[in-house]
């Protein structure tokens, strides 16, 4: 039985072994994570202070995109049997994790492949905004659509 153990967006520290627990299974032959942390620059400035927020349906959304990641790189016979995917929200500091997602399979090329796609459609597709404050006073949102 494929299933996602955790979408969750959260205000508090992430927990890699929280995330890697979540997707152990006993028929995984691969697991696949990802741990994204706030640099300390971006677009050749130093970043003074980031935020993240996120719109009220940001759950559902993510679990969404789960399901269909889930899907869409499960093989005939190698399926991928668990993910996970936590983001924070709110103030971070330099060196903080932003966001952990993990995939297991059967085989390694699913884990990988899933992990992968997974983390590059939330952050495509997942409303979540980034706030970056620059120490030369220049601020700006990323995200998928803007500010909030």
């Amino acid at each position: 039985m494929e299933e996602i153990t955790i979408a969750a967006v959260r205000e508090t520290p992430l927990s890699v072994d929280e995330v890697l627990d979540a997707v152990t299974d006993e028929r995984a032959g691969g697991t696949a994570v990802f741990i994204g942390t706030v640099r300390d620059h971006d677009h050749g400035r130093d970043v003074a202070a980031l935020a993240y927020s996120a719109h009220p349906t940001v759950e559902a959304q993510l679990r969404v995109i789960m399901e269909k990641v889930l899907s869409d790189t499960s093989a005939p016979g190698r399926p991928v049997l668990r993910m996970a995917a936590v983001h924070r929200v709110g103030q971070l500091g330099i060196g903080d994790k932003a966001v952990v997602v993990a995939a297991a399979a059967a085989h390694r090329q699913e884990a990988f492949e899933a992990c992968r796609r997974l983390i590059d459609d939330l952050k495509a597709q997942v409303p979540i905004w980034k706030h970056q404050s620059f120490e030369d006073g220049a601020d700006e949102w990323v995200g998928e659509s803007g500010a909030p």
